[in-house]
């Protein structure tokens, strides 16, 4: 197989700001006023100010994970409170509290610490709630806009083999992920905010599910493989007692989930990073980095 050059696969939109606020002020008579951009993130988010001075950011996603979110800062996890959600010509649109702090420069051994220990209070906080079908991870079937399959069969050679491998995980251990945990999803550096070395936020919880919060900590070693095994060792921990089954099947989703999205909207020095990072784990050795 040769490298897939210049395939227009299909690219998530970015956060058109100015629009959404227009249509926002048409459909509530709320008139949002744009402080700018906010940093990071794959499709965007802003700052905006309301009518009265208070400050928030606006941001696309699903406007009933808003339950989740306050279920996790009922339990000390800092989150931010969904002020206003609508549709807006097909999309959902929230605008949510603006919490202190800025992502973090680098990741420091303190701040995985912290993450872990968010990631304990995770535990059990769905138990009270009538279970939904399992949350899909999308190893045998695409994604709703991620985890899509065929970016990997057509990119190139490796990236064929690694979809392989993915989909003999799921054809082995299925596709699903149980549990009465609250999921954060995309459990990452990126999605949180630090001021003085504390963690002020956990943020982007577009993607929450009931599920067993140990893949957070799959996703969060995906992310920081290769930055030392020092940073690893407090995940590690936290995973030992995890089955080989279920960590297998959480590394091969976000191996998909991360390659695809780099075939789709990032150059080849990132594809051929998550590449290496997912070839780590689904040779079956997560225990070093």
């Amino acid at each position: 197989m040769t490298e897939a050059v210049g395939r227009a696969w299909p690219r998530t939109a970015r956060l058109d700001a100015p629009q959404i606020i227009d249509r926002i002020a048409d459909i509530t008579g709320v008139r949002l006023v744009l402080e700018g951009p906010a940093p990071g993130g794959e499709v965007g988010a802003a700052f905006v100010r309301w009518p009265d001075g208070r400050r928030s950011v606006l941001t696309e996603g699903r406007s009933r994970s808003g339950p989740l979110v306050d279920r996790a800062r009922r339990a000390g996890i800092p989150t931010a409170r969904h002020e206003l959600a609508a549709h807006v010509d097909g999309a959902r649109v929230i605008v949510q509290q603006r919490l202190p702090g800025a992502p973090p420069d680098d990741v420091d051994l303190p701040l995985v610490r912290q993450l872990v220990a968010l990631n304990d209070r995770l535990a059990g906080l769905l138990a009270d709630v009538p279970a939904p079908k399992p949350s899909d991870l999308y190893l045998l079937s695409d994604g709703p806009g991620f985890c899509l399959h065929q970016p990997l069969a057509e990119h190139s050679a490796r990236s064929a083999e690694l979809l392989e491998r993915i989909h003999a995980v799921g054809a082995a251990n299925g596709s699903a992920m149980v549990g009465d945990d609250l999921v954060h999803f995309d459990f990452h550096p990126g999605n949180v905010l630090v001021d003085r070395g504390r963690v002020t936020g956990l943020i982007d919880w577009d993607g929450a599910t009931r599920g067993d919060r140990h893949f957070d900590l799959v996703t969060l070693r995906f992310w920081l493989t290769g930055r030392g095994d020092h940073l690893l060792a407090p995940i590690e921990q936290r995973l030992a007692g995890l089955s080989r089954r279920r960590r297998d099947t959480y590394w091969a989703h976000i191996s998909l989930r991360m390659v695809d999205w780099s075939i789709r909207h990032h150059d080849e020095a990132a594809v051929d990073h998550w590449l290496t990072v997912a070839e780590t784990g689904l040779d079956g050795d997560l225990s070093s980095g």
